[in-house]
């Protein structure tokens, strides 16, 4: 194969554009020498010398000459696409797969993995794993959820929403609730520290040495926390941590309080207090609905942060552990910003209700 020798003409942009790849040092090799092949060329020099300056062969000095001539700076910067030498799969087989993951269930398994769909349409695994992937299913996965059957549903959505988006002047709104039973457990090995190329370790069995009930009241503007440990998360316990708040929120501040439906919110002797103390106004959450208290976004926070790794050889030590975490996080708050309005919170109530009748009515 012989061509003769070529000259190249270069905009200013573009000679620009190609010296800035070269000099970057950030540029993947193969572009750089893309470039000094055509700014090469461009300079007047000849093939065996653009050969040299690139250390690359002729047919590949003559193929990027060709490409910019052809596509410009562009084609320089990618690629030429080459055909899959893995056949494509029949659209009727891509259907089937799609079809029996989400309609059907194997004979063997509660859910399709890749080998046993493979198995069933008579394809191999990887090409299960890439139709799956076009199509945005992840049979392996099972999110976990509850609607409300609560008949004043959209009533307490609606105020509670209400408070933490637009809460009442000179007024505090308190998100309350009780995080029991929080085991004080003690590992029966002392684990491995963390060290490069491998994750600190923990033996999974572990010794017992009894639990507590963190009471927490979070501040929902300022994002503080009241809180205190007690052994025991009876109506008793409820009402101390109740006068706790008292004496913590200024005399003539009304609270308004976030609660779920725990039978201990509700005992004869709380209401008796609450009488005598018009300042507080409770607001329960709907059932199955302690996502819309926002004390629990700091539960899964202290949780993950100071208790679920921890080892704790006694009560104690673990109380004093969650008394230090709220010492450090009311040293500086964050309050929880919440996004959703009342609307879109009952439209998702509502389509996930219609979602359910649509089942029903197919069995």
């Amino acid at each position: 194969m012989r061509r003769d020798d070529i000259c190249l003409y270069l905009s200013p942009a573009d000679r620009a554009r190609l010296e800035a790849v070269v000099v970057d040092r950030n540029t993947p090799r193969k572009l750089a020498w893309r470039a000094e092949i055509v700014l090469a060329t461009a300079a007047g020099h000849g093939t065996a010398e653009v050969m040299r300056r690139a250390a690359t062969s002729k047919p590949t000095v003559w193929r990027w000459q060709q490409r910019y001539l052809d596509e410009g700076v562009a084609g320089l910067m990618r690629d030429k696409t080459r055909p899959s030498r893995v056949p494509q799969l029949p659209r009727e087989t891509r259907l089937k797969v799609i079809a029996k993951t989400m309609r059907e269930t194997p004979a063997n398994a509660t859910h399709w993995s890749r080998s046993l769909m493979a198995e069933a349409v008579g394809i191999s695994p990887s090409s299960v794993g890439r139709i799956w992937a076009e199509a945005g299913l992840k049979p392996h996965l099972a999110k976990s959820f509850k609607v409300s059957n609560d008949p004043m549903f959209e009533e307490k959505v609606t105020d509670i929403v209400g408070l933490y988006l637009d809460p009442p002047e000179r007024a505090v709104v308190l998100c309350v609730d009780e995080k029991s039973q929080i085991q004080a457990l003690d590992r029966t090995q002392p684990g491995l520290p963390l060290k490069k190329g491998r994750a600190a370790t923990m033996t999974h069995d572990y010794k017992r040495h009894g639990t507590t009930t963190l009471f927490a009241a979070l501040d929902v503007k300022s994002g503080r926390v009241i809180g205190e440990c007690r052994p025991r998360h009876r109506a008793t316990e409820f009402l101390t941590f109740l006068r706790r708040i008292d004496r913590a929120v200024p005399g003539e501040r009304e609270v308004h309080l976030v609660l779920d439906n725990y039978a201990t919110h509700k005992t004869p002797e709380v209401k008796a207090w609450l009488e005598k103390h018009p300042r507080f106004h409770l607001h329960f959450t709907p059932t199955s609905a302690s996502w819309l208290n926002m004390v629990e976004r700091f539960f899964a926070e202290i949780t993950s942060r100071r208790i679920r790794r921890g080892s704790y050889t006694s009560v104690g030590e673990l109380e004093a552990a969650i008394y230090d975490y709220l010492l450090q996080h009311n040293a500086s708050p964050k309050p929880f910003a919440w996004t959703k309005s009342a609307q879109n919170i009952l439209e998702r109530e509502r389509r996930a209700l219609d979602a359910l009748d649509q089942i029903r009515g197919n069995r």
